[in-house]
């Protein structure tokens, strides 16, 4: 093993270190596999698929203000993965509370090299998209207190700091795509009015400019249009939902405030019901087709136990208190557990997730769907634990210790949990996403934890196969094509994904797309739509199992 250099900034991507990561790729290929594992990074040499996820510690440590931890600070920070250096490996960016934020810089065989920037801190959520379509990825934070923050990236590894020009309104979570179809990016954002009252109290009142805002993109300036006067957000998602041509807005509100739907139709937003219930207090949105029907079912975290002994009892116990004295309207849709709503193939949603088992998960912060063991079914992984002095002062360090819990998708009949995955970790995690980070074919994934260490989980399951593959549209304002659907016909099945920017909880996703399917299987053809409802069809595959389509 080799050692990682200090951090260094404005250093440009050599040649060399692009050849280095083609050849890992093309290593793993035909059947090889080299480790350069990094002492500084916390790293150890992985066992050749050990059938389970090996837990590496990284250089990062979300903390929060104080010697305690109070209401909202343990609501901790996102993270999120792109490739920010164009050269095929992809790198990972950790928000902080106190102290500063982190950039991972991926050096391939799970070496990173860390580089801190915005020392500030108050981060809450982390988005990396292309803003200006000038092809080097950027970096959008969301904070505490304000308006999201700019990090423009320079192309040599450094990052000016601005603002997003027009976007002045205060947001806690937000999401990205085209939403008029004009082929650059707009913006989604929402806040959480009762941290920003705790925060700023009477400026907040006399400002009272929280709420829900889409931004349009016009020419780089972002026109807000107010959706909602109020929020208490701690997720949002924009996308097609029930595929009908017409872009759909959720917003999950947290504790006693009900979630909100829209949908853009003939250029106006108008609120409708799709879910016949939603979670009482939405921590985290994922979408995924989880049955291979072709249409995306939707799942919502919540806080609910995931065991009813006296041990659970007696640590929910405050908190269940006041779940059972929260005020409810008559009408009143939501529940105090999980949902996942399947759509049928005619657009309807109906709540599976106690049938499914994935009712109760525990206090589940980020919840994401992804084919971890590649066999052509979207697995799902939820990362649990609080900590509050308000909440647990019953609980040693007022913190509630939940293990994190991954399930097994059954062939789309429903989920079993996977303790022998390896991936029940006892670290309190918020933000998480997942992405391959050794270009060895599968998903790996990123905690962003809080009071300790970061989690890096390698999969090291070694099943099937996949077909990774990133997009580029030169010319257009939407480079690397946020919101393309994207179905993969095979010799076992035909598997739907869709390019996204943000997912989970505070998180961002990577703009690299993860199929994975059987060993057998036959790949027949790709179709990619995108945004502008353009199709792309493709036949013929290349031999590596990493594709760019350029359009």
């Amino acid at each position: 093993m080799r050692e990682n250099p200090p951090p260094r900034e404005g250093r440009r991507v050599s040649r060399q270190k692009r050849l280095n990561a083609m050849s890992r790729t093309l290593l793993f290929f035909f059947g090889l596999s080299i480790f350069i594992l990094s002492h500084e990074s916390g790293l150890s040499l992985a066992q050749s698929c050990s059938l389970q996820f090996v837990e590496h510690d990284l250089p990062h440590t979300t903390q929060t203000r104080g010697d305690r931890v109070h209401f909202y600070e343990g609501n901790g920070a996102g993270v999120a993965i792109n490739d920010l250096n164009n050269d095929g490996l992809l790198d990972i960016v950790l928000g902080n509370l106190k102290g500063a934020n982190t950039i991972l810089w991926n050096e391939g065989g799970l070496q990173f090299r860390a580089q801190t920037f915005a020392p500030t801190g108050r981060t809450r959520a982390v988005s990396l998209v292309d803003i200006d379509a000038d092809g080097w990825i950027d970096i959008v934070l969301t904070t505490q207190i304000g308006a999201p923050s700019l990090w423009h990236n320079n192309g040599d590894e450094t990052f000016t700091f601005t603002h997003i020009e027009g976007v002045m309104y205060p947001a806690y979570t937000l999401d990205w795509g085209d939403i008029d179809g004009d082929g650059d990016l707009d913006l989604v954002t929402a806040s959480y009015d009762t941290e920003l009252l705790l925060l700023l109290r009477d400026s907040f009142l006399f400002n009272s400019n929280g709420g829900v805002y889409v931004y349009e993109n016009r020419g780089g300036v972002f026109i807000p249009t107010r959706l909602a006067d109020e929020a208490r957000a701690l997720v949002v998602w924009l996308s097609d939902l029930n595929r009908d041509g017409a872009p759909d807005l959720l917003v999950g509100n947290d504790f006693a405030v009900p979630d909100q739907s829209w949908s853009l139709k003939d250029g106006v937003w108008q609120a409708v019901s799709p879910f016949d219930v939603t979670t009482f207090s939405t921590m985290s949105f994922d979408a995924g087709d989880i049955d291979n029907n072709g249409t995306q079912d939707l799942f919502a975290a919540d806080m609910r136990p995931p065991l009813d002994d006296a041990a659970t009892r007696r640590a929910w116990r405050y908190v269940l208190e006041d779940l059972a004295r929260a005020p409810r309207a008559a009408d009143d849709r939501q529940i105090t557990e999980n949902v996942l709503n399947i759509q049928s193939l005619a657009g309807q949603f109906s709540n599976a997730a106690p049938q499914y088992g994935v009712a109760a998960t525990g206090w589940t912060w980020s919840a994401k769907f992804g084919d971890l063991d590649q066999d052509g079914f979207l697995d799902l992984y939820a990362v649990n634990g609080m900590e509050s002095i308000e909440l647990f002062t019953q609980l040693p360090h007022n913190a509630l210790i939940e293990p994190n819990a991954a399930f097994h998708n059954d062939a789309g009949h429903g989920f079993t949990l996977m303790p022998s995955w390896g991936l029940g970790s006892l670290a309190s995690g918020r933000g998480m996403s997942m992405a391959d980070l050794d270009n060895d074919g599968d998903l790996d994934i990123i905690v962003n934890t809080l009071n300790s260490p970061s989690l890096l989980f390698e999969n090291k399951l070694c099943g099937g196969r996949s077909l990774q593959m990133e997009l580029r549209w030169p010319g257009s304002g939407n480079i690397n094509g946020i919101g393309a659907k994207l179905t993969l016909y095979t010799t076992t099945a035909t598997y739907y994904r869709e390019l996204r920017a943000s997912s989970g909880y505070l998180s961002g996703d990577p703009s690299r797309v993860h199929f994975g399917f059987p060993d057998e299987t036959k790949l027949l053809a790709l179709e990619i739509a995108w945004p502008d409802h353009h199709v792309t069809r493709i036949e013929q595959f290349p031999i590596n199992p990493f594709i760019i389509v350029t359009r």
